[in-house]
C-alpha cells in the first residue's frame, strides 16, 4: 500500500521541493526518460535532477495504445530511490485503471492517464486520488479539450500532446496551441491551481509560445537528454518559457 508513513513523507518532501521551485518561477520543466541513455538512467536523472528539473516525466507505453513499448513499474521504483523531484508518470495505455494502484504503489507523484483510453475516467481519477498521487489527464493533437468539460474538477493536471504519441523527437505539432488556450481559459474558470502541461516536441524554439497561451509545465526529451549541458538547456526552456508567460495570450 502506497498510505504508510515513509511514502507520505516521500510525497509531502517532493510537493514542497516542487512549490519551492515555483515560487520562483512559475514555470516547471520536466525532462522526459523517453530520451535518456538507459543504459546509466539513474546518472541521467540524478544529472538533470542538480540541472534544475522540477519533475521527471516517465512515458510508460504498452505497444497497444501507442505503436511502441518502453518501460513499467521496475523502472519507476528504481527511479523513486535515486530521486527526491516528482515523478510525472504519462500511462499511454489501454485500461490504465488496471495498474494505477501499482504504479502509484511504485513511487509516482503525478499519474496522468489518456482520455482515450480510459473509459471510467471519473472513477479512476479518484483511485489515484485515493493512492495518495495527483491525478492528471491527457488528450492526444487530434482529441478536443470538450473532453475535459466535465472532469475538470477531479484533476490536479491536465496533459497536451502536442505530437501524436508514441515515439519520442518528434516535431511539435503548431495547432496545438490554440486548445492550450481554451484549455487555460477552463482551468482558470474553475478556480482550481490545475497544473497545465504540453509534451511533444518541445524545445527552446516553441517554449515561448506554448507558455503565452498558457502552459506551465513543459515536458523536454530531446531538447535535455540530447544536450551536452542539461543545465543550460533547462535553463533555455524556462528563460523562453517565462518570456511567454509574462505575455498576453
Amino acid at each position: 500500500m502506497r498510505h504508510d508513513g515513509a511514502r507520505f513523507m516521500h510525497l509531502s518532501s517532493a510537493i514542497m521541493s516542487s512549490a519551492s521551485s515555483t515560487s520562483r518561477s512559475p514555470i516547471r520543466i520536466a525532462p522526459s526518460i523517453v530520451s535518456a541513455d538507459f543504459g546509466r538512467l539513474a546518472e541521467e536523472v540524478r544529472a538533470a535532477e542538480a540541472g534544475g528539473a522540477d519533475w521527471i516525466h516517465v512515458d510508460v507505453m504498452d505497444g497497444r495504445f501507442v505503436p511502441n513499448i518502453t518501460i513499467g513499474l521496475p523502472v519507476v521504483r528504481a527511479l523513486r530511490k535515486v530521486t527526491r523531484v516528482p515523478l510525472d508518470v504519462h500511462l499511454m495505455i489501454t485500461e490504465p485503471e488496471r495498474y494505477v494502484d501499482a504504479f502509484c504503489d511504485a513511487g509516482a507523484d503525478y499519474v496522468t492517464v489518456h482520455v482515450e483510453a480510459c473509459i471510467p475516467l471519473h472513477r479512476t481519477m479518484e483511485q489515484i486520488r485515493s493512492r495518495g498521487a495527483h491525478p492528471g489527464i491527457a488528450l492526444n493533437p487530434a482529441t478536443s479539450e470538450e473532453a475535459l468539460r466535465y472532469s475538470i474538477e477531479q484533476v490536479d493536471v491536465v496533459l497536451v500532446m502536442s505530437v501524436s504519441p508514441g515515439f519520442g523527437g518528434q516535431s511539435f505539432i503548431p495547432s496545438v496551441v490554440p486548445k492550450i488556450a481554451a484549455i487555460r481559459k477552463m482551468i482558470d474558470a474553475s478556480g482550481r491551481g490545475v497544473a497545465l502541461e504540453l509534451d511533444g516536441g518541445v524545445d527552446a524554439t516553441n517554449a515561448e509560445a506554448a507558455a503565452r497561451a498558457g502552459a506551465r509545465v513543459l515536458v523536454a526529451g530531446h531538447a535535455v537528454f540530447a544536450k551536452d549541458d542539461y543545465s543550460r538547456a533547462i535553463g533555455s526552456l524556462r528563460e523562453a518559457a517565462e518570456r511567454g508567460a509574462t505575455m498576453p495570450a
